[in-house]
């Protein structure tokens, strides 16, 4: 009746966006509490603001509204590749087939970004 089921591990098995800022020492457990708790809006506004303050609120030239597109396209291919365990699952997960979900990692660069750098 019940079965232990197999692990399957894929290439994606060892991809953690978590992971990865946390051994580059970008972020910490307690900074990941403090950002669950804020919506993905209040998230963005916060980072545009901030960027917008180190250059002296002079955001004037770039192609926000433009960009926005493929900021989330890249931030949804870096989600699907760390929540999945298999390209062909992340593929799926995106509604995507395989050579775009190829062609969309060389775009992004998002085939080297999970790999430790040390």
């Amino acid at each position: 009746m019940w079965q232990r089921k197999k692990k399957l591990y894929g290439k994606n098995a060892n991809y953690s966006i978590s992971k990865k800022l946390r051994n580059d020492k970008d972020i910490t457990e307690e900074f990941e509490v403090l950002l669950n708790s804020l919506s993905l809006e209040e998230i963005i506004a916060l980072k545009l603001e901030l960027a917008a303050k180190s250059i002296n609120n002079k955001l004037y030239g770039f192609p926000l509204w433009k960009g926005i597109n493929n900021i989330v396209k890249e931030a949804l291919l870096k989600t699907a590749l760390s929540i999945t365990r298999t390209k062909g699952e992340a593929a799926r997960f995106l509604g995507l087939d395989r050579p775009r979900l190829h062609a969309l990692e060389k775009k992004y660069g998002t085939d080297t970004y999970f790999e430790d750098k040390t």
